[in-house]
């Protein structure tokens, strides 16, 4: 099937991040029919994630890697979102047609309104709660194309924008009905720029992690909950009433967000000890972005209040900072996390003993230094 990116002249290959992973889009594309009174929808389900699937294959192949700069051109520093929100009108095509720019009223379309809405909570949330002027510090221009494909069961970020697919009406409803999903995919972005994880092994779920985590941080920061209080679920309100499912993925208690005939149960390990070595995936880039996704929640639980202030902001801080490397693994994203809380907060702090003991939860333990300098070195 073709696949149109006429307003792209350099993409990275592997760029796409999809939110689905592919080992829940195989699950429902390779489910058989069992129950005959439900025939026709898992059928319908079946063949839109089979197809989604090789959309998505299609996307990868035959890039080339894409600088962390914009292609944009230079553009004057704004401390305002600028929003565009395409309409791909079902086609396999991007970026669509313009119908929705910053400033101009609600179409009545859900799709184009909650993308709308989403990335102007998004911009609000790194530029009021750590003060970074978009997704590359430099007041990037947000534009995301909605009703890609028609029954499209994903949503990604390719380097350049949001994509959202309409879903099968089946297993998933419209993907721009999550909020945490539209900061994820954003907050991909935000990684592209900031740090360049490879997308590939450890380093590749701490980026999956990174947009989890600042996902549900978008969330919960648009509702005002505090850390004890969330539901800590990435993708809620995306499955439909017939599957037996929260969410894509809980932070705080990975492996029970689903488990569904079609679906399967939730493959996710919660520590180290569940860890899957595998090929698949970019070498598992989903299904272990549970382990750190965990370290995370349970440091910001520990602390209470609102998760995006002293957790969060030591996850923002490790995320920003140059010296990390793109090939990161869990251990040296944890130690550089213990030392970013010790050098912001306090080398006896909760905040680093907090997340410390984040870390030691999921089987990731690491020396407890008394300075910042000393974890430093070991990243």
């Amino acid at each position: 099937m073709p696949i149109s990116n006429s307003s792209h002249s350099k993409l990275g290959r592997h760029v796409i991040r999809p939110v689905v992973p592919p080992f829940l889009l195989e699950r429902i594309a390779d489910h058989a029919v069992t129950d005959a009174g439900q025939g026709v929808a898992v059928a319908h389900a079946s063949s839109s994630a089979a197809r989604t699937l090789a959309i998505d294959r299609e996307l990868v192949r035959g890039r080339v890697d894409a600088p962390k700069t914009s292609a944009r051109g230079a553009r004057p520093a704004t401390e305002k979102s600028v929003r565009s929100i395409y309409d791909a009108e079902n086609a396999p095509v991007l970026p669509g047609k313009l119908v929705r720019a910053e400033g101009q009223s609600a179409t009545g379309d859900e799709s184009v309104d909650e993308a709308y809405d989403g990335l102007g909570v998004t911009f609000e949330f790194f530029r009021d709660v750590y003060g970074r002027n978009s997704l590359d510090g430099n007041g990037l221009p947000l534009e995301a194309t909605v009703h890609y494909d028609r029954d499209y069961d994903n949503a990604f970020w390719d380097g350049d924008r949001m994509v959202f697919g309409d879903g099968d009406g089946e297993v998933f409803g419209r993907f721009t009905a999550s909020l945490s999903v539209i900061a994820h995919e954003l907050a991909h972005g935000f990684t592209q720029y900031a740090s360049g994880l490879e997308y590939s092994g450890q380093s590749g779920a701490l980026n999956e992690s990174i947009s989890d985590v600042f996902g549900v941080l978008v969330e919960q920061f648009s509702l005002g909950v505090h850390a004890q209080d969330a539901t800590w679920l990435v993708g809620s309100g995306l499955f439909l009433p017939a599957v037996e499912g929260l969410a894509l993925r809980s932070m705080v208690k990975p492996g029970t967000a689903y488990d569904d005939d079609v679906l399967g149960r939730d493959p996710q390990p919660a520590d180290m000890d569940g860890y899957v070595d595998t090929s698949a995936d970019n070498g598992g880039v989903h299904i272990n972005s549970g382990i750190p996704n965990r370290a995370f929640a349970s440091a910001a639980i520990a602390l209470g209040g609102p998760a995006w202030d002293r957790a969060g902001q030591v996850w923002f801080d490790v995320a920003t900072d140059p010296s990390l490397p793109s090939t990161v693994d869990f251990e040296g994203f944890a130690l550089a996390t213990v030392a970013a809380a010790a050098r912001r907060y306090g080398a006896e702090s909760d905040v680093r003993r907090a997340v410390a003991a984040g870390w030691s939860t999921v089987g990731v333990v690491v020396d407890d230094p008394k300075s910042s300098d000393s974890a430093t070195q070991r990243v």
